[in-house]
């Protein structure tokens, strides 16, 4: 790193004085010849760098451009680059160890190891397309079985993994329901820990939808306060009724507030399809539950929901991979398909040569997942939401 004089390639005119740092290749992060300017900061001086460099030729970089010529350049692969946007974007501290794993290959790893199985299986069944004369070759049939059910198995634990994986991304969505005057909005707020709702004694105060972004026990929550639901002649508040309505219909969880047995409970949780936590409000009154007011049964509750919304992130730490995209899951759900389809066609007695090319197509389909081979579309895809800098 040195000290420099920026001055632009027309006019001459000085700058600023940078600092430049050079990266030479392969060992720099995208694994070309880098140089990084560090000017002075503001808004006039860096436009004015940035000006004076698009002038001496340069142009701006397109977003995730950085990262993508590391993957072109064989820096990282392509679950590595989603872990590079997924840090930059973590808003809990759950999102960014998961980042951190996978950036550090934990689930590459754990798709490499699944590759190499499906290439042994392979080899196996070579045996069958190259002795054909003999009785059961030189591997048997229980060998075989034995090592497709376990990468058959591998495959789906990991998918097992992906609905709770992809809600760590986006944040569970976790909806505050029940009738009015229940407590939902202080409860709201206490979980939220912030006054973001309006609180009264008035029933039917909440009128729309109120969101917010909450960590709970680590993870990452998407918190909606809703109309409370009742029959109401009122032509707003049947209006928030039917936006309550929408969300509980995509909730991930429902937080249903009653101050005692409520009647309407059965119906309701008949309605819905997601998890639903039961929570007694108002326990400073009725003495169980909990109480937004003192605070009693609120950290009990934060736990768990957090055990309710990612109780298998939970019981697998932060030590096994997880899938954490659709991208990912449509690709092992390839991979385990073309699995199956390989053990069907064997048992069906179709010959060895044909039931082996449900395995190469498996493990095609692991491939374009790490990004070995890769379609253009597909990296436009992936780093098409990176912020320009990356």
């Amino acid at each position: 790193m040195f000290r420099a004089r920026l001055l632009h390639p027309e006019t001459r005119e000085p700058v600023d004085d940078c600092l430049a740092a050079c990266f030479p290749a392969p060992r720099s992060y995208t694994g070309d010849d880098l140089v990084e300017i560090s000017t002075h900061g503001g808004l006039v001086v860096p436009a004015a760098a940035l000006a004076a460099l698009v002038a001496a030729g340069a142009r701006p970089a397109a977003p995730g451009e950085f990262t993508r010529r590391a993957v072109l350049n064989g820096k990282m692969d392509l679950l590595q680059a989603e872990a590079t946007a997924d840090l930059i974007d973590a808003g809990s501290p759950v999102q960014r160890r998961r980042a951190l794993q996978q950036l550090e290959r934990g689930l590459s790893g754990r798709l490499d190891g699944l590759r190499s199985e499906i290439l042994e299986l392979e080899a196996l069944i070579a045996y069958d397309i190259d002795f054909p004369e003999e009785d059961e070759g030189p591997v048997s049939p229980q060998r075989v079985r034995g090592a497709w059910d376990v990468v058959r198995g591998r495959v789906a634990d990991l998918l097992k993994t992906a609905p709770e994986g992809e809600r760590l991304r986006e944040g569970a969505l976790l909806v505050i329901a029940g009738r009015p005057n229940a407590g939902k909005s202080s409860l709201f707020n206490a979980l939220l820990g912030a006054e973001r709702a309006i609180v009264t004694e008035i029933p039917g105060t909440t009128r729309d939808a109120i969101e917010a972004h909450a960590v709970i026990e680590g993870f990452p929550f998407r918190m909606v306060d809703t109309a409370g639901l009742r029959d109401s002649d009122e032509r707003i508040e049947q209006l928030g009724i039917e936006v309550s309505k929408k969300y509980l219909a995509a909730a991930d969880l429902v937080l249903f507030c009653e101050e005692r047995d409520d009647a309407s409970r059965a119906p309701f949780l008949a309605e819905v399809s997601a998890p639903v936590v039961v929570v007694r409000t108002k326990a400073d009154v009725t003495g169980v539950g909990v109480s937004a007011v003192t605070g009693q049964g609120v950290a009990e509750l934060r736990r768990r929901l957090a055990e309710v919304a990612f109780g298998k992130l939970l019981a697998l730490g932060d030590v096994e991979p997880v899938v954490t995209r659709a991208r990912h899951r449509t690709a092992l759900e390839r991979a385990l398909a073309e699995l199956e389809a390989f053990w069907s066609a064997r048992m069906a007695g179709v010959d060895a040569a044909a039931t082996a090319t449900h395995l190469r197509a498996a493990v095609l389909a692991l491939d374009e997942l790490i990004g070995a081979v890769t379609p253009e579309d597909v990296l436009d895809r992936v780093f098409a939401a990176f912020c320009v800098g990356k």
